[in-house]
Formats: C-alpha cells, structure tokens, sequence
C-alpha cells in the first residue's frame, strides 16, 4: 500500500507514454508546416513568381531568429527558470502565430492588399532584399516566429522526455517521438501538392491553411501535457525528492567549456545542415533527375522519413538496452556521405534510365536509415554530457548552433543552384549535382566528428557507449 502511494506519474507506463503521443504529435504538427512548401516549390515558382533565390531565402528565414536574436539561448535559459509545461504553451502559442502569418502571406487576401503594396518597396534590409516579392518576405517573417517556436518545443519536449523517462525507456521515448515528428514530414509531401490542387485550381495557401488548422489542436495538446506535468511536478516534491540547485546565467559557462560538448554540438550542426536544408530542396531535384510530377516524387522521397519513422524506435530501444551510442553516429554519417553522393553524381548519369528511380529509391530508403542512426544516438547522448539543471540550456545552445546551419544552407544552396543554373526559367530542369556535392561534404565533416567523439569517450568514460536502462 505504502508502494502505491509513493508512485508517481511517470511511474506509470500508460501515463508517461500518454505524454509522449501528447507531445510528439504537437512535433509532428509542427514538421508538417516545416516542409509543407517543400513540394510546392516549382508552384511557387510560376503562381507567386518566386525564384530559386526568393525560395532559398525564405526556407532560411527558419533559423533567423533563433540565430541573430538568440532566441534559442533566452528560450533554454527560460526553459531552465519557469519550467517544461510554461515553456511549451509558449512555444506553441509562436508556432500557431507564425503559421497564420505564413498562411496570410501566400493566401489571395494578402495578394494586392495594403501590406503587399507597402512590403513591394520596404523591408529591403537582410535577410530580405530588393526585388524581393513581398508575399515571399511576410512569409519569411511568419517562418522565422514559426522557427522560434518549434525549435524553442524541441528543446522542450527533449527536457519533458527526460523528465518523464529518466532511468527507464529514455532513448526508446526519444526515437518514438523522433519518429512521430518524422510522420509529419512525410505527410507533407505527400498531401501537400494533392491540398494544393484540390478541385483542379492550384492554390498553395490551401496546404498552409491545413497546417493551421493542425497546430491549434497541437496546442490543446500542449495545454492537456501542462496540467499532466503539473501533477508530475507535485508529486516529485511530495516525494521529499532533493529540489535541484537552481541554475544560474553563469553556468552557461560550464557547457561552453566542455570539449565533448562542443563536438556533439558540432556534429549536430553539420549533420542536420545536410538533412533538413535536404528536404527543402529533394523534390524538386527528384522532379528534375526523374522527370517526375510533385506527387510522384513526394511518394518516393516519403519512403526517407517514414522509413526513418519505422526504425529510429527500435534503435531506440536497442541504444537502451545495448548501448554503443558514438558508433551509431560515425555510421550514421557514412551513409549520409554515400546517399549524397549518389544523387549528385550517378542520377544525373542516369536520367531518363530505369535504373534511376532504382538508385533514387536505395538512397533515400540509405538516408532513413541514416537519419535514424544519428538522432537516436544523439540527443540521448546529451544527458551524459551536462548536470540535468543545465539540460534545458545545452539543448537550447545545440539547437542554436544546429539554427545557424539550417538558416545559413538554404540559403547558400538557393544561391548556389541559381549560379550554377544561369538563363534557365523552368524550375523543372534545374542541375542539382554542386548542391548534392555540399551536402555530401557536410556528412564528411560529420563523420570526422563521429569518430572523434567515440574517442574522446573512450579516453574519458562519458558513458556514450554504454545502455541508458539502468540494472538494479
């Protein structure tokens, strides 16, 4: 009877896996909008008369906040001092903002409006500039609060998930929530064009709208995951569990110094750098290597984070149980290296060939494999690292760095493929060989890191390779 009392929420396996569908389907909301114009690019091209530059520029705006105003740095240290539950209300609140804002932008009752006739000769200052079309700036502005706010729920949800998990199926609960959040992904390649095109009239602010809609009800969510949290945190206090030492500004420090810190930080930044900016771009390059429409290519390109959704759990649950954390990112790394280099250098050659849309297949079902390899091993990886009081705070300062690459890549891809694609106007037709070429540099980086980091764990016994379950 006595054991009964004591136990806690999260002690419960209904309840705390109840959080993690609560909080991971917020993710999933939240990753839908992310690539929703992913697959909409060559529409944006000739409805909206964006460019590649106008388009790379846009999907950049993601991190601009997060990047120049540290919005991720304040967001950890506000995570650290008011706590999970507050912090995801907030998060959610600039995630649903930054959609509508989104959604306005590209939807016909911005077209020709006040504010599009005033944004046609202001806001020509970075990262926007003149000649700029002005619903491609407004959505960039609405990107860039929708960035805050997901990546500011990133690093929450990782915090609640410890919180919740610490000691049990940790690393499982990471790749489920990895997993669910990837669903979103894919969900929005392969409905996003078929919204867009409903009834025969292409419209992009339709697919935009969707994804509103499906934020509001990952707010709710949020707002049930608080009064679960709240409980939790009650209870832990009624336990005459210590209260941990409150953490302080100066701490910071304590991260920035680590070493081993700073190379997972690293690796974290050059891996996502070539996934996330990856996805911006991969249908557009399926489309002009495979001659394929939107809708096929998204069905192939899906196969990446549903695949990675399948199997990011069970590495999950074996890095639980089994370990062997640093491996998993060297051979993460070497397999995103492989699949790059295939779409940039053997697509091409194949254009027109049965074998392409073979090799297009292998290498993305390649990368899922990869992207699941990498997370899963990742983030769990970070509680090893860093004192749980300063947890918010490392993942606010990983985030942040991971935000300067995926604002800085679209960007230098956007330009890229402009420069190495001059006098051609039909999106349908671009050369993507030097964009593939980077990110297949990026994953060697990557890789050197890998490597490094197993060492460093090897010489100083982080634990990195060892199970997270822990054995009575």
């Amino acid at each position: 009877m006595t054991e009964q009392l004591k136990q806690k929420l999260n002690d419960s396996k209904v309840l705390r896996w109840s959080v993690l569908a609560l909080v991971a389907f917020t993710m999933l909301c939240g990753y839908f909008l992310t690539d929703v114009m992913s697959p909409l690019k060559p529409m944006l091209e000739k409805e909206l008369l964006w460019d590649s530059l106008d388009y790379g520029f846009f999907t950049s705006a993601y991190g601009w906040f997060n990047v120049f105003l540290l919005m991720l740095i304040f967001g950890g240290i506000i995570l650290d001092k008011i706590g999970v539950r507050n912090t995801a209300l907030l998060s959610g609140a600039l995630m649903v903002i930054g959609a509508y804002l989104k959604y306005w932008a590209v939807s016909d009752g911005f077209t020709g409006g006040a504010t599009d006739e005033y944004l046609k000769n202001f806001w020509n200052f970075f990262p926007f500039y003149e000649g700029m079309p002005s619903s491609a700036k407004m959505a960039a502005l609405g990107f860039m609060i929708f960035g805050c706010g997901v990546e500011m729920a990133g690093i929450t949800v990782s915090k609640g998930i410890v919180k919740w998990f610490k000691g049990k199926e940790m690393a499982l609960a990471m790749g489920l929530e990895m997993a669910i959040a990837r669903i979103g992904v894919a969900a929005a390649v392969l409905i996003s064009p078929a919204i867009a095109n409903m009834g025969g009239v292409k419209d992009v602010s339709r697919s935009v709208l969707f994804c509103v809609i499906l934020l509001l009800i990952g707010f709710i969510a949020f707002c049930v995951y608080f009064v679960m949290d709240k409980k939790l945190e009650k209870q832990m206090g009624e336990s005459g569990e210590e209260p941990e030492e409150p953490f302080q500004i100066k701490d910071l420090g304590l991260i920035f110094s680590s070493k081993v810190f700073w190379i997972v930080a690293l690796l974290c930044v050059l891996y996502y750098s070539a996934i996330f900016p990856f996805q911006k771009y991969a249908i557009n390059m399926l489309q002009c290597n495979l001659d394929f429409t939107a809708e096929k290519a998204g069905m192939i390109f899906s196969v990446f984070p549903l695949g990675a959704a399948a199997i990011t759990p069970l590495l999950g649950n074996f890095l639980d149980r089994k370990g062997k954390g640093a491996s998993m990112l060297i051979y993460g790394a070497f397999l995103m290296i492989i699949c790059h280099l295939a779409f940039a250098l053997a697509l091409p050659a194949l254009k027109g060939s049965i074998a392409g849309p073979i090799v297009a297949f292998t290498s993305i079902v390649l990368l899922g494999i990869s992207f699941s390899l990498v997370p899963a091993a990742l983030w769990p990886s970070v509680p090893k690292l860093v004192d749980n009081r300063l947890l918010g705070s490392a993942y606010a300062v990983i985030f942040w760095i991971q935000n300067i690459g995926l604002f800085a890549f679209p960007m230098i891809i956007g330009k890229v493929l402009a420069a190495v694609n001059p006098g051609i106007e039909d999106p349908l037709q671009y050369n993507y060989t030097v964009p593939m070429l980077i990110f297949a540099s990026l994953g060697v980086f990557a890789l050197f890191l890998g490597l490094w980091l197993k060492a460093e764990d090897k010489k100083k016994g982080y634990g990195l390779e060892l199970p997270n379950i822990k054995k009575d």
